[in-house]
Formats: C-alpha cells, sequence, structure tokens
C-alpha cells in the first residue's frame, strides 16, 4: 500500500512497536499530520482483524472513512467503512471502520470481547468528549478482563498527554509526530462597542479575503451565528459546515473550490477535519459547549470562550499549505486570560445517559474503572434519579429490563423513553415525528413546536429531508403501532421532560413556572395557559430561563404525561406572615387546586407557629412591661450566676419555644393568637426550682433606700441601673449590690425634678469629689431641699425641708 508523504510517516514504526510491546500507545501529533487516516491504514497491514476507529463526530467519521477509501483508490464501504447513526457503509471485506464514539459504546455493551476487531484507535482524545471519556473507561475495563491482546491507541492533536498516558497505564509509550507547517501571523480584530459576533467575523473575513489569497475559515460557535453571518456576506461564496448538514453538503465544504470560498465552520474544523485550500482563519473565539444546571433543571448548549489550546488548533489550520494569517475576534490582551485546556464535557454536561451506560456496564457508581477524570458525584446521582423515574433501575441502582431497551435505542434515556411511550400512546410515527424534533431542536425556525412540525412535514429543504430521515429511523427502532390517542405532540415533550409542563403564573404573562420548579420565560405572545417545553435554556446572571421550543397543552395532558409528579397533600405551615392550613394538589411545584382545611392537626399548627416565630422573631409575641422586666432581670442572673438561671436571649428563647410558651401554642390557631400570649406567664415556667424562691432576693424587682423608699431597679442594661434622687441616698456610703454582691448597682443620681445630675458605682467617692460641685450647682436651684456640706452623715429624706414662716402668717400664730 503507497501511504501519502504525510510527518506521520516517520513515526509509523514507533506506533507499531509501542503497540506490539505495550498493546497501548498515545499518539501526540498536531492537525494535517496524517494520523486520522494514514495510521490507521499503516496497522491495519499487520493485523488480522479489523482497525476500528472511534471519532468524536458522525461528520468526522465519514470524512475520515472517505478520505482513507480516496487513498486506496477504492469506493467507501469495501477495505474501509464507516457507522454512524442512521448510516453504515462495510463489507465482509471492511479492515478498517471508523464509527462514532457512542456507536462503539452500545458495540461494546452488546459485546465487550469485540469480536474480529484487533486494534482501537481513539481519535481526537484532547477534544475530552463525554462519549470518549467512557469509551476509554470501558474499553480499559474489557482489556483488562476480556481481550487483554486487544491493542489500543489514544491519539490527541496536543501535548497534553502526561494525564492520557498515566490513564492507560504505567509506562504507556507516547510517540511523537512533528507537523510540517508555515508560519502563521496573528492580528486582533476585536468587535467595535455594541458590535454582534457575527459583524465582527463578517468584518475580519472581509478583511482577510483583502490581504492573503486562497480560501478563508472562519469559526462561529453555532448553527445559528453561521446563517446571520452568512447573511452579513453577501455576494461572496460561503459554504457552510458543521454537523447538521447533510452529507452532500458537508463533503462539498471538503473538496477544493473552482473560486475563492469563505467556509463558515463550527468546531467540527478544528482538529478532526481537514479543509483544503484555507490560508486565513478567523476566529470568533467562542465556542458551544453542553452545560447542565441541575439546580435549575436547564441543560443545553451554552457559548463560552475557547481555551488557548483550541485557539491555537484553530489558528494551525491557516499554515498547512503555506504561510498564513489568522484574525482573532477578541483584544490581544485577553489571549493571557484564556484558559489553557477546554472543560471535559463529564465535569459539565448532563451524566444521565452516561449513567445509564454504566448501569448496563455493571457498575452503576462507575467505580472500579480508570477515568481520565472521575464522573461527579452529584451529577452522577441527578442522572440515577431521572433513570429511577423513569423506570431504568431499580431500587438497588441496577438497570431493569426496560432500561436495557432504552439504552439500545441510543438517544438521551429521556428521549428514548418519549418514543417507546409516545408510541403506545399515540402511535409510532407520531412519536417519532417529535422525538426527532427534540433531538435536534435546530431543525425549528420558531418556538412553536407544532408549527415547525408542519413546516418539516411538507418542507423540501435540507432540515426538512434530514428530518424525515431521521423519522424514518426512530420509527424502525420500535414497534409500529397505531396509537391509542390524539397525536398531541405536547404529550412527547411531557414524557420526555416531565418537569418542563409549565402553567401561566398569571393571565396574559409571559412568565411559566415549570413542574420542576424553575420559571421560565416565552419570548413572545403567551395565549396558552399550559405548555410544554421542549427546549429552555438560561443565560448567565439571569434567575429564569428562556423557552426555545414548547408545545401547546392544558392540564389533562400534563397530568396524563407526567401522573408521577400529581400529588395531593395536605400543607399547614407559616407562609407570608401566618399559619396557612389547606390541602393542595400539585404537579411538581406547579398548584392545581387547593381548599382551606377546617380542622387542621394541631401539632402541625403548632410547628407552623414555632416556624413563624423563628423566622420572624418574638416581635409576634406581646412583651407588657412584667414580662419585659422578668426577662432583663433572668439575663442579668444568667450573666452573673450562670445555670441554673436561663438564658433568656432570643435566639434561646426561640429555641425553647415549646417548653416556655406550651399551653398556648397547643391552643393558638393563627398569628393573632400570638399576639394574644401571657409572655410573663411564659417566662415564670422558665425559673428554675429550687433557686426561683431566691429570684427577689438575687435580682429585686426594687431597692430599699436610706430615704425608706423602695425605688425599681433597671435591668434592661448590661448592669443594673437605680435611678434616685440625691437626697434619698444621704448616709449611704457602701454602693448596693445584687446577684449575692457579684454585681454593683449602677446609680444615677437624679436632681429634685428627676433629671440625671451624676452617675456613680463608688458613692463614697462621689461624696467626697462630685458632690460639692452638684451642690454649688444646684442648691440655689432649689432651695426648699437640703444640700448638707456632709452628706455621707446627713438625714436622707424624699421630702423638702420646712422653711421659716413670715410674720404675720397664719402659721405665726400660736395655737390655741
Amino acid at each position: 500500500m503507497r501511504l501519502p508523504d504525510l510527518p506521520v510517516r516517520a513515526v509509523l514504526d514507533d506506533v507499531r512497536a509501542a503497540l506490539t510491546d505495550s498493546g497501548r500507545a498515545v499518539l501526540v501529533a498536531p492537525p494535517g499530520t496524517g494520523k486520522t487516516t494514514v495510521v490507521p491504514l499503516a496497522l491495519a497491514e499487520g493485523v488480522e482483524g479489523r482497525v476500528v476507529v472511534a471519532e468524536p463526530r458522525r461528520l468526522a467519521a465519514r470524512a475520515a472513512a472517505t478520505r482513507m477509501a480516496a487513498l486506496l483508490g477504492e469506493p467507501v464501504g469495501r477495505t474501509v467503512g464507516y457507522a454512524v447513526r442512521g448510516d453504515r457503509k462495510v463489507s465482509r471485506s471492511t479492515r478498517v471502520e471508523v464509527v462514532t464514539t457512542g456507536l462503539l459504546v452500545r458495540r461494546l455493551q452488546g459485546d465487550p470481547s469485540l469480536p474480529g476487531t484487533d486494534v482501537v484507535v481513539l481519535d481526537e482524545c484532547h477534544e475530552r468528549h463525554l462519549d470518549a471519556d467512557l469509551l476509554l473507561a470501558l474499553l480499559l475495563d474489557a482489556r483488562a478482563g476480556l481481550r487483554p491482546d486487544l491493542r489500543l491507541l489514544a491519539t490527541s492533536a496536543t501535548v497534553a498527554t502526561d494525564r492520557l498516558a498515566a490513564v492507560l497505564g504505567e509506562a504507556t509509550p507516547v510517540v511523537r509526530a512533528l507537523a510540517r507547517t508555515y508560519p502563521v501571523s496573528v492580528s486582533h480584530l476585536p468587535p467595535a462597542r455594541g458590535e454582534r459576533v457575527e459583524a465582527c467575523v463578517a468584518r475580519a473575513v472581509r478583511r482577510a479575503l483583502a490581504e492573503t489569497d486562497g480560501d478563508v475559515l472562519a469559526f462561529l460557535p453555532g448553527v445559528a451565528e453561521i446563517a446571520r453571518t452568512t447573511a452579513l456576506l453577501d455576494g461572496l461564496d460561503v459554504v457552510p459546515l458543521h454537523g447538521r448538514l447533510s452529507a452532500a453538503r458537508q463533503d462539498a465544504a471538503l473538496v477544493p473550490g473552482s473560486s475563492r470560498r469563505v467556509v463558515l465552520a463550527t468546531a467540527v474544523a478544528e482538529s478532526s477535519l481537514t479543509v483544503p485550500g484555507v490560508r486565513a482563519v478567523v476566529d470568533s473565539g467562542l465556542a458551544r459547549v453542553p452545560r447542565m444546571d441541575h439546580r435549575r433543571g436547564l441543560g443545553g448548549l451554552a457559548t463560552t470562550r475557547v481555551s488557548a489550546s483550541v485557539a491555537e488548533q484553530r489558528a494551525g489550520r491557516a499554515g498547512r499549505e503555506g504561510p498564513g494569517r489568522v484574525y482573532r475576534c477578541w483584544p490581544e490582551h485577553e489571549q493571557a486570560t484564556l484558559p489553557a485546556q477546554p472543560d471535559p464535557e463529564i465535569r459539565t454536561a448532563d451524566l444521565t445517559r452516561l449513567a445509564l451506560e454504566l448501569a448496563c456496564w455493571g457498575t452503576p457508581e462507575g467505580t472500579g474503572l480508570d477515568w481520565w477524570d472521575p464522573p461527579p458525584a452529584g451529577a452522577l446521582a441527578a442522572g440515577r434519579a431521572v433513570l429511577s423515574a423513569l423506570g431504568a433501575l431499580d431500587a438497588t441502582g441496577g438497570v431493569t429490563g426496560r432500561g436495557r431497551r432504552l439504552a439500545e435505542i441510543g438517544l438521551h434515556p429521556r428521549l428514548a423513553r418519549a418514543l417507546l411511550d409516545g408510541a403506545e400512546a399515540m402511535g409510532t410515527t407520531a412519536a417519532a415525528e417529535v422525538v426527532a424534533l427534540l433531538d435536534d431542536d435546530t431543525l425549528a425556525t420558531g418556538t412553536d413546536l407544532s408549527d415547525a412540525l408542519r413546516d418539516l412535514r411538507g418542507g423540501a429543504t435540507d432540515r426538512a429531508r434530514r428530518w424525515r430521515r431521521e423519522v424514518r429511523r426512530l420509527r424502525e427502532l420500535v414497534p409500529d403501532r397505531p396509537g391509542t390517542g390524539s397525536a398531541d405532540p405536547a404529550l412527547v415533550v411531557g414524557l420526555a421532560h416531565p418537569e418542563r409542563l409549565a402553567r401561566r403564573r398569571a393571565p396574559g404573562a409571559r412568565s411559566y413556572l415549570m413542574a420542576g420548579g424553575t420559571a421560565v420565560e416565552l419570548a413572545g405572545a403567551a395565549d396558552s395557559e399550559w405548555l410544554a417545553v421542549a427546549s429552555a435554556d438560561r443565560q448567565p446572571g439571569r434567575s429564569h430561563g428562556t423557552i426555545r421550543l414548547a408545545a401547546r397543552a392544558d392540564e389533562e395532558l400534563a397530568v396524563r404525561a407526567a401522573p408521577a409528579m400529581l400529588s395531593t397533600e395536605e400543607q399547614i405551615a407559616w407562609v407570608d406572615g401566618d399559619v396557612v392550613a389547606r390541602e393542595i394538589t400539585s404537579l411538581g411545584a406547579i398548584v392545581l387546586r387547593e381548599r382551606r382545611l377546617a380542622e387542621p392537626d394541631r401539632t402541625a399548627v403548632r410547628e407552623a407557629l414555632l416556624d413563624g416565630l423563628r423566622g420572624e422573631g418574638l416581635a409576634l409575641l406581646p412583651w407588657p412591661p412584667a414580662a419585659t422586666r422578668l426577662r432583663a432581670r433572668l439575663a442579668l442572673l444568667h450573666r452573673a450566676l450562670g445555670a441554673p438561671w436561663p438564658d433568656v436571649s432570643d435566639a434561646a428563647l426561640l429555641e425553647a419555644a415549646p417548653l416556655w410558651l406550651g399551653p398556648e401554642l397547643a391552643d393558638a390557631r393563627r398569628r393573632a393568637d400570638l399576639a394574644r400570649v401571657d409572655t410573663h406567664a411564659g417566662l415564670s415556667r422558665l425559673l428554675p426550682w429550687p433557686a426561683a424562691a431566691r429570684l427577689d432576693e438575687l435580682a429585686p424587682e426594687r431597692l430599699p433606700v436610706p430615704s425608706g423608699n423602695r425605688v425599681r431597679l433597671d435591668y434592661s442594661a448590661e448592669e443594673p441601673v437605680l435611678p434616685v434622687k440625691v437626697q434619698e441616698v444621704f448616709g449611704w456610703t457602701a454602693t448596693p449590690t445584687v446577684a449575692d454582691g457579684r454585681v454593683p448597682v449602677l446609680l444615677h443620681l437624679l436632681s429634685p425634678a428627676g433629671r440625671p445630675v451624676a452617675v456613680t458605682r463608688d458613692l463614697e467617692s462621689f461624696w467626697r469629689t462630685g458632690y460639692h460641685q452638684v451642690r454649688s450647682e444646684l442648691r440655689g436651684r432649689y432651695p426648699k431641699h437640703p444640700w448638707p456640706l456632709d452628706p455621707s452623715t446627713a438625714e436622707p429624706t424624699a421630702r423638702t425641708r420646712p422653711t421659716t414662716p413670715r410674720a404675720g402668717s397664719p402659721r405665726a400664730r400660736p395655737a390655741r
């Protein structure tokens, strides 16, 4: 076999030797070196069985097989064949078979020994697709148990292969091939203020056409951006390239054109494919990757910045055939902020399908397998929960017969369930039509699923033809059934995503609440109370999602589609500031009906009242002066003496509410009843016996003073305060105390008018140093009150002193 003179030929002997000696190897080879096409053909010459090449994308698998067959001068399906979902070209003479990673996972599940296969090549491992990571783990497990002779070659376009070699096993050889590349100059053309990425890319494309020769390859995140950019490049030969195109249109992008072309591609052209004639690359700097918001139950594709390694791979496309240029649509200073490598899908994607494959393999938790990165426990548990709801797993986490059937269909388990159960309910054809659209929602041009189906059924577009092919394929996977009910597409959507059945939150509103509890918004007018949401996504920073595709529904259909989510329960809870006691019928988070409970459970009411107290605080209770004073006295004793005197802080009283408010809570029914609680009586229940008998001794409400009065103590501050007139404490030299003499009383000494004149906790010192200033300031203002020179020995009084009567007054006459 005459192999083309590509750089990888220099290391073919090293690759063969590594596989012969170790049975496994890593090949590091940049794009354009021939690792995808030359290596499998070379390996096939030295083995009896097949060489199976696993590619992450269907487009890449078909293109690789076509290229290898062309090198041999044969049609695809003879020596080189391929098998992807819905399309297979192989024969008995096929020695090299190119398959998608997902299809090889299914083949392994069917027979882990892979009979007839001698070598498996895992191409483009660096892209870290979910199926590729799973396939690697399953192949290593099969090789360790059933096929120790199976040879594994993992290829990567980047140099970050240390971890990959470690996963394959100790001492795994790493073979490196060097690419013959030409210099590529880099220009940065960031978007102008307010400029969309499509406009920036179109501007960069026109500049590239003016400054370079050859074709221009532009990378955009998705199909929608490609369509909008195409519209901005009117008059140019624009060729789209993405995985949703027909095979003929994909092939057209991979052969040289007769004039200068602009190829607008998604990430499929980063490393797996060779686009001929390219001398300039325009990089939007964006990629669309799977993301799963487990908390809101929204999954799908998110637009993110590319990594530095991906940016380098894209740039390298310009230097394959001669010196090239790359135009990057972001500021130059942002280059250093790009992540080094792309996030592995296993860390961010929905793992429901992975969880099903692991259950079919017999390792539901994924333990015992050699992972590049193990699946996150939380995301894997969420996937298993979905599978349990679908009946795919039993109580022990093992796969059921239904689960194996769902896995065999090869769709996401939700869609497989919708196809099977939808066929029973409304017929195989009707169910297959909806599932084909759900599996590729880019086929729809609007948000109304029914309108999209009508458009596809009668359309002559490439989209319509692709959809009809997929419908035919799906019909072959399940028995042909006529169905037992009306062919309402919303039912199939509800079967696939019961948590996305949604009800309008208010008449005329565009906002809906899904059964899973997430709020979503319809872009256009909302003319249906119920929707079955086929797809929705959430933009960063927004709490609600946006509906991208949905079908009109009603309550009857919603209940039919999601009976497991229907529940009727009594709700006795503290809601919006009061106790609510009602019976609620709900579909997940959507309330269908409710009625008031006439005789709610008293224990539940008590717990609701306690929840209200914990949430809104003790201000719900009345606090008359007597209760406030008792609480302050207990607080002082707790601070000063500790146990057994109780903690009466807010937190402690809320925690102990069932104890000290027990009788009151037993009779209360609503918030208004809390406002009538006797808190003084409740606090009295906290008094520790027999120590409670000393309460008035340790923390008296009133304190006798030298004048004979009993003055109320104020315990509201950190230390007790005695507000008393100066004249009433004449003769008092020792400062009074409470709590068995441990806490001195702070004296607020008052004027005869009750205004503060001094604060002291040391009377003896006050009489010596402070009193004389007070005396000089006040005796002229209050002459009727005594102001002795020595207050420490004076007679205390609460009265004014008598004055000498004037001559002639009645008091001056002697009594008879």
